[in-house]
């Protein structure tokens, strides 16, 4: 009778708790996966939002996405193992060949195009109103330079199709730029060209440490329709040219000091204006 009553009075075993802790990290763990093979696999968009296909794009879809993931991380792991080349462009264009006298380095991203994303299109990019103009109008004295922290994956497709007649000349993308702080900057000592005649249109002057006197800010675009401020640019830039300055960081110095530089070099030219409308006035008023 004691055995038994000692058997009936042994605890019961207790039922294991299931780890929520552990199904949480595996869980986050398959999400970051998933989301991963979608961000890094998913296909090209151009900037009217239609899906750009390539030589994958007839495969079943499960195999594009972890092809295209596949090959997006070799394209890094290479980009890490290549040492940055030390000089970004080629040499100057000598005689009789002919190299413009300034050298224009352009943001891509809320310069010439803004992201855009609807439930109807997905992810797109608008084009700036005025990039046909300025790029025909800044190609006749500047030679134009793309330099942007964007992926060249993502930049390329966008500047074929916003591009066609091939002003741009170079094309440099996020491989370009040097990792400070956690943040890609554009060194332009790497450019291989005279800083006193590099213009750099940026609206970030944080990208541009190293060098902020050459460096002219405009205001960020946020996909407005109503915005005129590359044809105001283009005036500006016209008018550097015209002067054949021999150093514009004078100049873009000048314009550092203002929150919206384009608004004071119009509100510069209204004044000259009127200086020249008095002039034969005066002159009419002493004969």
């Amino acid at each position: 009778m004691a055995k038994r009553a000692r058997l009936c009075t042994q605890p019961a075993p207790k039922e294991s708790k299931p780890n929520y802790g552990l199904r949480a990290f595996l869980g986050s763990l398959c999400g970051l996966l998933l989301w991963a093979i979608y961000e890094l696999g998913k296909p090209e968009y151009d900037q009217c939002g239609r899906c750009i296909e390539d030589e994958l794009s007839g495969l079943p879809l499960p195999q594009q996405y972890l092809q295209r993931m596949w090959r997006a991380l070799h394209y890094y792991e290479k980009m890490l193992d290549e040492p940055l080349p030390t000089r970004l462009l080629p040499d100057i264009l000598m005689p009789p060949y002919v190299q413009p006298r300034y050298t224009l380095v352009l943001e891509l991203k809320d310069v010439l195009v803004h992201p855009d994303w609807t439930y109807q299109t997905g992810r797109r990019y608008k084009k700036r109103p005025g990039v046909d103009h300025f790029l025909r109008q800044c190609s006749k004295h500047f030679e134009i330079v793309i330099y942007t922290a964007e992926q060249g994956m993502t930049a390329f497709p966008i500047l074929d199709a916003l591009d066609p007649h091939g002003f741009i000349q170079y094309r440099l993308v996020r491989g370009a730029t040097q990792l400070v702080d956690g943040q890609h900057i554009k060194n332009l000592n790497r450019l291989n060209r005279n800083l006193a005649r590099v213009i750099v249109v940026d609206w970030d002057h944080t990208a541009i440490p190293m060098h902020p006197d050459n460096i002219f800010n405009i205001v960020r675009w946020l996909g407005n329709d109503d915005d005129v401020q590359l044809f105001d640019l283009a005036a500006f830039l016209q008018l550097i040219a015209e002067h054949q300055l021999d150093d514009v960081r004078e100049v873009l110095h000048y314009y550092r000091q203002f929150d919206d530089p384009i608004e004071q070099f119009k509100e510069n030219q209204r004044k000259l204006l009127e200086q020249k409308q008095e002039e034969p006035d005066n002159k009419k008023a002493f004969n």
